[in-house]
């Protein structure tokens, strides 16, 4: 008996330490309301936002690069800020999200996920100062996807990409670049999580994380009720102009023909210099299925097992 009186009294602390912080954020949001102040009226427009969520070695860097060429499009190169918000929120204890006093409690969530759009919209103000607001701010993020469900929750008129290549073409891609000595370990300056003594464990890594990135910005695809579309590396790298125009249909943004087909020439695999793309560099193979001459068979059993859901959906 004892033990139950106290069950219902923590639950009703709970409830009321949930309504004791519901009311002022209702209240402010009643205030902005009456008072016309409830949407911003400057800076960026977060309906012109094209998010570019999915995974590392996607094809985000070419398919940023075709659609910075268009008219009126600016780019906001990996903010990283779903990792600031979403690896925090991922780690975090379901104990402390059920805290009120937790920063990120469910308790406040209206609250603080306002202030992630508030801190989005200042970002971009300040990391692309001539944005317009009839500009398309394309906002290239792979590495920041754990974060997409909270970012597409505080920002839901944004337009979303969910960019998706085949994990085991990923993992073996992101295994050549940070063997040492490649463009992958020059960038992470070096560190000492080389793949070189033990290329299984990081493999492991690559396909665990393959997962959270692609996995998250699967659910904020799933849950967005704006303009959205799903690509695939393999249809972009097999007709890109025909894979390009049906992100602007479905996106509902204009595209000029004429700077499509111009976007695909300038940026297409064959221009780039011999020098410039190869084992080790950033521009590697541009080869779907790769994956069979790059990897193990152990390594790509680990990718497999690691990643069944998503291949299972995407590359049956």
């Amino acid at each position: 008996m004892a033990g139950e009186l106290s069950g219902r009294l923590r639950a009703a602390r709970y409830w009321l330490a949930v309504k004791y912080r519901e009311v002022p954020i209702a209240a402010d949001g009643l205030r902005r309301r009456l008072g016309g102040g409830n949407d911003r009226k400057d800076g960026p427009n977060p309906e012109n936002f094209v998010w570019i969520f999915g995974s590392g070695r996607s094809g985000s860097s070419w398919l940023r690069a075709m659609m910075a060429e268009m008219d009126g499009h600016r780019v906001w190169e990996e903010p990283l800020v779903g990792r600031l918000f979403g690896e925090f929120y991922e780690r975090a204890a379901e104990s402390n999200r059920r805290r009120p006093e937790f920063v990120m409690g469910e308790a406040t969530r209206r609250g603080w996920t306002r202030s992630i759009r508030n801190f989005v919209l200042d970002g971009a103000g300040y990391a692309v100062p001539r944005l317009g607001t009839g500009d398309y701010l394309v906002i290239k993020e792979p590495n920041g996807s754990a974060g997409a469900p909270l970012l597409m929750e505080a920002l839901p008129e944004s337009r979303m990409i969910l960019l998706l290549r085949d994990p085991r073409d990923v993992v073996a891609s992101t295994l050549d670049g940070a063997k040492r000595g490649n463009w992958l370990h020059e960038w992470r300056q070096k560190r000492d999580d080389a793949p070189d003594a033990d290329p299984d464990a990081f493999v492991r890594l690559r396909a665990a994380a393959y997962v959270q990135h692609a996995g998250n910005a699967k659910k904020a695809y799933d849950a967005h009720k704006g303009r959205k579309v799903l690509v695939r590396y393999e249809d972009l790298r097999e007709d890109p102009l025909k894979t390009l125009r049906r992100v602007y249909s479905e996106l509902g943004i204009p595209a000029d023909e004429a700077r499509l087909i111009r976007a695909v020439e300038k940026h297409a695999w064959e221009n780039i210099p011999e020098g410039k793309k190869g084992e080790g560099k950033f521009y590697r193979k541009a080869k779907p299925g790769g994956w069979d001459e790059d990897l193990t068979p152990e390594q790509v059993r680990i990718v497999e097992n690691t990643t069944a859901s998503l291949l299972k959906e995407f590359y049956p």
